[in-house]
Formats: C-alpha cells, sequence, structure tokens
C-alpha cells in the first residue's frame, strides 16, 4: 500500500514536470494554447472568410480574381512580415517606425514575450497584417490590375500598415505611453481606418466601373457572401478577444463585447433599412453585422457588454447612411463598400471607445468616467491615421500607375478578371 502510494505520487510529480517547466520558462500552456487558436481564427477570417464575403458580392465573371486578392495576401504578406515587417512594427526604433533588430526574424524565439512565446506573438500579429491590406481589395474589386495590386500593397504595407502597428502598438506617438495616448484594442485605427480610407482614395483614383452607375451590378452570389460574412463573425473573436494576449477575464470581455455588437448593429442597420426600403435583406444584415464587429474593435477591451450594444446600434445605422445614402449622393464606386463599413465604422468605433471606456474593464476611464481627454486623444488618433492613408496611398498609387498602370483595359474589364488576370472561370455552365 505505501509503495502504491508513494508510485502515485511520483507519477503525478512527473506528469506536473511540464507544467512546472512551462511556469519556470514564463511560458503559461493556456495562453499560448489560446493565442495560437486566435491566430489561426483570424487567418480564417482572410480565407475563407472575406475572400467569400468579397467574392459572393462581385459579378460572376470577377468572383476568382476578387478571391485571389485575398488569397494573395496571406502569401505576400507573410514574406514581406518575416523579412522585415515585423521589425518595422516591434523592434525598438523611434515614436514613428520601429527598428532593424528583427530582420528576418533575428530574434524571434521561443523566449517568453509576456506569457507566450515570442513566435507565437509574432504569428498572431501577422495574422492581422494579411487581413488589413485585403480589406482595402473590396473598393477596387472588378477593375484593378492583379499585378499592380500586388506591388501596391507591398508599398501600402511598407508605408502606412507597419508604422501604424508600431506608432499604435509598438510604443510609438500614438500608444499608452505616447504623445497621444490612442485607445484602440485590436485595431480601430491600426487596421480598420487605415484600410477603408485607402480604400476610399483608391476607388477614386481608378474611378468608377464601366456602366456604373447605371448597370445592374448585383452581387452575383449572396449565399456566399453569406458564408464568408459568418466565417468572419466567427474569426472575429480570434481577433479581438485574442488581442488580450492572454486566457484571461479581459479576453472573456472582448469576446462577449464583439458578439453583442455584431447583434446589434444587425439590428440597427435592418430596422433603418426596413423602414426606408420596405424590406429587411440579407445583404444588409450580413453587411450590418460586419459594420458592427469594425466598429467594436477598438473598445472591445475597455467597455462594458451594454456599452457594446450601442456601439453597434450607432454603427449599424451610419454605416448603412454611408452605404445607402451618402456613397451614391457623392457619387464614387467603392465596390464592396470597404470605405463605408471599415472606413466609417473603425471612425465610429475609436470615437465610441473614447466615451464609453470604462477603467474596471481595460484600466482606462472614457469620457462618460469624466476624462474627456480620451475622447480627444482617440479623435486626434483617427484624425492622424485618416490623413497618413490618404496622403501615401495616392502618393502610392501614382508611383505604381507610371510604372505599371493600376487599371485593367476596358475590354480585359468587360470580359471579367477570372479570364483576363487568371485564365481560369469560376462556373462551366
Amino acid at each position: 500500500m505505501r509503495k502504491s502510494i508513494i508510485f502515485s505520487l511520483t507519477l503525478l510529480a512527473m506528469l506536473g514536470m511540464p507544467a512546472l517547466a512551462a511556469a519556470q520558462d514564463g511560458i503559461d500552456t493556456g495562453d499560448n494554447a489560446w493565442i495560437l487558436t486566435s491566430s489561426a481564427l483570424v487567418l480564417l477570417m482572410t480565407g475563407p472568410g472575406l475572400a467569400l464575403f468579397y467574392g459572393g458580392l462581385v459579378r460572376k465573371k470577377n468572383i476568382l480574381g476578387t478571391m485571389m486578392q485575398s488569397f494573395a495576401m496571406m502569401a505576400l504578406m507573410t514574406m514581406l512580415w518575416a523579412l522585415y515587417g515585423y521589425s518595422l512594427s516591434f523592434a525598438g526604433g523611434n515614436a514613428f517606425i520601429g527598428g532593424l533588430d528583427h530582420l528576418f526574424l533575428a530574434g524571434v524565439g521561443t523566449e517568453p514575450n509576456g506569457t507566450i512565446p515570442h513566435l507565437t506573438f509574432m504569428v498572431f500579429q501577422l495574422m492581422f497584417a494579411i487581413i488589413t491590406p485585403a480589406l482595402i481589395t473590396g473598393a477596387f474589386a472588378e477593375r484593378m490590375k492583379f499585378s499592380a495590386m500586388l506591388v501596391f500593397m507591398a508599398l501600402w504595407a511598407t508605408v502606412v500598415y507597419f508604422p501604424m502597428v508600431h506608432m499604435v502598438w509598438g510604443g510609438g506617438f500614438l500608444s499608452g505611453d505616447g504623445v497621444i495616448p490612442t485607445l484602440d484594442f485590436a485595431g480601430g485605427t491600426v487596421v480598420h481606418i487605415s484600410s477603408g480610407v485607402s480604400a476610399l482614395v483608391v476607388a477614386m483614383y481608378l474611378g468608377k466601373r464601366k456602366g456604373y452607375p447605371s448597370e445592374t451590378m448585383r452581387p452575383h452570389n449572396l449565399a456566399l457572401a453569406f458564408i464568408g460574412a459568418c466565417l468572419l463573425w466567427v474569426g472575429w473573436f480570434g481577433f479581438n478577444a485574442g488581442s488580450a494576449l492572454a486566457a484571461d477575464g479581459l479576453a472573456a470581455a472582448a469576446f462577449v463585447n464583439t458578439h453583442f455588437a455584431a447583434s446589434a448593429a444587425v439590428v440597427g442597420w435592418l430596422v433603418v433599412e426596413w423602414l426606408r426600403d420596405g424590406k429587411p435583406s440579407i445583404l444588409g444584415g450580413i453587411t450590418g453585422a460586419v459594420a458592427g464587429l469594425v466598429a467594436v474593435t477598438p473598445a472591445s477591451g475597455f467597455v462594458g457588454p451594454m456599452d457594446s450594444i450601442i456601439i453597434g446600434l450607432v454603427a449599424g445605422m451610419v454605416c448603412y447612411y454611408f452605404v445607402a445614402v451618402l456613397k451614391a449622393k457623392l457619387g464614387y464606386d467603392d465596390s464592396l463598400d470597404a470605405f463605408g463599413v471599415h472606413g466609417i465604422g473603425g471612425t465610429v468605433g475609436a470615437l465610441l471607445t473614447g466615451v464609453f471606456a470604462r477603467e474596471a474593464v481595460g484600466g482606462a476611464p472614457g469620457l462618460l468616467e469624466s476624462n474627456a481627454m480620451q475622447f480627444v486623444n482617440n479623435g486626434l488618433g483617427a484624425l492622424l491615421t485618416w490623413a497618413l492613408a490618404a496622403v501615401a496611398t495616392i502618393i502610392i498609387l501614382k508611383i505604381v500607375d507610371a510604372i505599371i498602370g493600376v487599371r485593367v483595359s476596358d475590354t480585359d474589364e468587360i470580359t471579367g478578371l477570372d479570364l483576363t488576370q487568371h485564365g481560369e472561370e469560376a462556373y462551366q455552365l
């Protein structure tokens, strides 16, 4: 009996050794498992989520070309991130851009970065670098050369995205300790405002699609778009709750806020659409959901559940106005409403984060808790992001246009990007 007790205790001790070793080297296995899972969820948002969402919204002659743009970002941004993107984003540098310490991922291994391995942190942030430029493709869908898109995105990531990451999350002047401390939990400024504003600039620079708006250009497969939107909703839990970088209460708060805001935005969008147009549409519902997810992204780790519902409702209604009313009045052709959802939704979210931030949730009070400066700082952060994205995008477009041209020919556009850019057809009918 005594020997069996000793054997059992010894076995338990041996089984506990990996956990003890993890604790000793600073790695929490639960945190690591959650962030690796979140990384996969964020990648799911691009392919298949965004690829299906955008692919279903274009005409059938452009579905493969549109999906290929999202898929290409999965490969291109990974290469840039490994070569220099991660270093420019998170290595020590100045207030605007990171340094060169992590070029070619030097010094990025299994050593702790907080409670997770450095590699885990690096790959989680990579997934954000993949989806951010992919969001822009919705604005120029059906009319941009694939070659020009690749060059544009590589330059855009280098000039806009990597510096934005460093400024907000890498210790730059918009970070918590910076000159203008901006609250952005998971990418309201870094991801959505930067991509949404750039999307508007690209759409205006390229001009309207042939036949727009006189010809009907309805989505060719709303079922695919619906599936894509649902995948985006699920993946967004990794996007926001994963940004806690731990499997803790903050992750739980971000998870709940994400879901509540998306649900409220669907309600907000559909109510306005139903009152205005007489019918609630599937397209409106899924677009509203994405708008709510966008708006709650900067706020998800700073606000309470009821705050997130208000943020979602406001985002759904405001984004509906920009997509269904203002776009037609201004006359620009943002093919899949990247600006109306991400640029406007991200701005709404950034501002409302400054209003509803709760000290008890994320440690930073907002306007409702008598900290008006936080609202001001978030407004300034949003404004500076608008300026950087707009100016940099127009310069990059002019450079790429001068070298290889950015828009397909009229003949290629009429034929469709699937055949002219990739030599393939999605449907053999």
